[in-house]
């Protein structure tokens, strides 16, 4: 029988195999061997043969009752066979990774139903690959099944393979591919890139969870559609129909004819209910109808909600404007110029004297020399005491920190002045945050103002008797002189 073509001998009750059995028959072109449940080296005392007996077709299904590892050199046996078709499904291989790659002949590759956890090989002239029925779902989210270029591969099927996502670039180097069946997994989303994929005819994704397709991949198929005529079969997934996945919806509108089945496809509607989904048009001006509403709805609401946080933050940081000022200079200043003070109470200065341009008279004429020169009190006094080339409101922060207290020489010039007014506030932040409540502000009013030209803040301290009113007599002076000594001494 050396001249055999064709050997059938599945379901046979085999006991033994010997080493070389096939090796005189150089006409061999099928070998079923299936249902015959051989340990691994027994398959290799089979395969061991095609190393010098040519093979086209090998079908070894249902040999193995134990989980494997198919052994890193079991393709270098067919490496001259010219084996064009190996079916190895329904057995247990576990790891099937290549250290070597597929035979160079071989163009139909069947590892299904085997219970695939890891399955990688390079692959130089395979055009079909079924991996349907395997465990290959982790593997494929990072790893692909091919380790290079895969130039002649047609088709590929990866169905039941509990498959959540796929590595990006799991499809790329494929530039013959017509059909992918991803069909029963539980992708949600197609993650991977079918840009480069030009040729594919059938992309099959029926029983999944999508719910529906980026723009990206909108784009993508398109093109290919362009190119190849490409058809998708999208039944049984869990389609949405909401404002979120409009824009799909209304691509398929537009594209619905590259859709297999759509006749029969269903989506979930807004208030939970299942609607079939054809005809697509009554579905979009829905939807378009309901989304305008719900968009303009969640403008108004944002919007509302936009503005409410604009004044609320608007309103704090406006009843704090004088306090986040206080902060921000006290911070400046600890890189700067600032010194903290000594617990014992030291200071640079005993008093800031805060005034207004026009009262400049007053204070080298008057205050300088009842305070400096016959009291020997240390004032600081903006014209002569600033640094020059520091911020002014840095000059201004440091003098009231660096002072004992602050005197405001208030007249009406005083209160129409911006940085007047500032370093009073300044001095009221000082006592509140720096002073543990000391109120360290004294009110030298120098002409006669009415309570309702007063801002609030300084009322209060009117009302507290936390001033002195300027006399008109000498008498009067003696007494104003004394009350300002002993406020700055104390």
């Amino acid at each position: 029988m050396l001249n055999l073509q064709f050997i059938d001998i599945s379901w046979c009750n085999i006991i033994d195999v010997h080493g070389h059995s096939l090796q005189d028959q150089t006409q061999l072109k099928v070998l079923n061997i299936s249902h015959i449940y051989f340990e691994i080296y027994d398959i290799f005392s089979i395969v061991a043969n095609f190393r010098s007996t040519p093979i086209q077709k090998l079908v070894m299904t249902h040999k193995l009752r134990e989980a494997v590892s198919l052994p890193l050199n079991f393709f270098q046996y067919f490496k001259k066979s010219g084996i064009k078709e190996l079916q190895m499904g329904y057995n247990s291989f576990v790891n099937v990774i290549g250290k070597y790659p597929l035979p160079p002949t071989l163009e139909i590759l069947d590892v299904s139903y085997s219970n695939l956890n890891k399955f990688q090989f390079e692959m130089p002239n395979l055009m079909q690959l079924k991996l349907q029925n395997n465990g290959l779902g982790k593997f494929l989210a990072s790893n692909r099944y091919s380790k290079n270029i895969t130039e002649h591969l047609e088709y590929i099927d990866l169905s039941f393979n509990e498959i959540q996502r796929l590595r990006f670039s799991i499809f790329h180097d494929h530039p013959k591919l017509k059909a992918i069946n991803l069909s029963h997994n539980i992708l949600s989303d197609i993650s991977f890139d079918i840009s480069t994929l030009p040729t594919l005819e059938i992309l099959n994704l029926s029983y999944n969870n999508i719910q529906g397709f980026s723009k990206g991949t909108m784009n993508a198929i398109s093109n290919i559609v362009r190119s190849s005529g490409l058809k998708i079969d999208l039944s049984k997934n869990n389609v949405q129909c909401n404002c979120n996945t409009l824009p799909f919806i209304q691509w398929m509108f537009e594209n619905h004819r590259i859709f297999i089945g759509i006749q029969t496809y269903r989506c979930n509607w807004m208030n939970n209910s299942v609607i079939t989904i054809y005809p697509l048009r009554p579905i979009v001006l829905q939807l378009e109808k309901e989304c305008a509403s719900y968009t303009v709805l969640i403008a108004c609401i944002t919007s509302g909600i936009a503005l409410a946080c604009v004044v609320l933050i608007g309103g704090l940081v406006y009843r704090y404007r004088w306090r986040l000022r206080y902060i921000y200079h006290m911070t400046r200043s600890k890189y700067k110029r600032y010194r903290p003070i000594l617990d014992d109470g030291h200071y640079t200065f005993d008093a800031f004297i805060s005034y207004s341009d026009e009262e400049r008279n007053f204070i080298f004429k008057n205050i300088i020399p009842n305070l400096e020169q016959k009291e020997s009190l240390n004032l600081c006094i903006h014209h002569r005491d600033f640094l020059p080339g520091e911020d002014i409101t840095q000059n201004i922060t440091n003098a009231i920190h660096e002072s004992r207290k602050t005197v405001c020489i208030i007249t009406r010039s005083f209160l129409d002045s911006y940085y007047c007014m500032f370093e009073f506030n300044m001095a009221r932040m000082e006592s509140i945050y720096s002073r543990g409540g000391q109120n360290i502000l004294f009110l030298v009013f120098l002409e006669q103002i009415r309570p309702s030209e007063l801002p609030l803040l300084m009322l209060e301290l009117v009302q507290k008797q936390s001033y002195i009113e300027y006399p008109n007599d000498e008498q009067g002076d003696v007494v104003f002189w004394d009350k300002i000594k002993e406020t700055l001494i104390t």
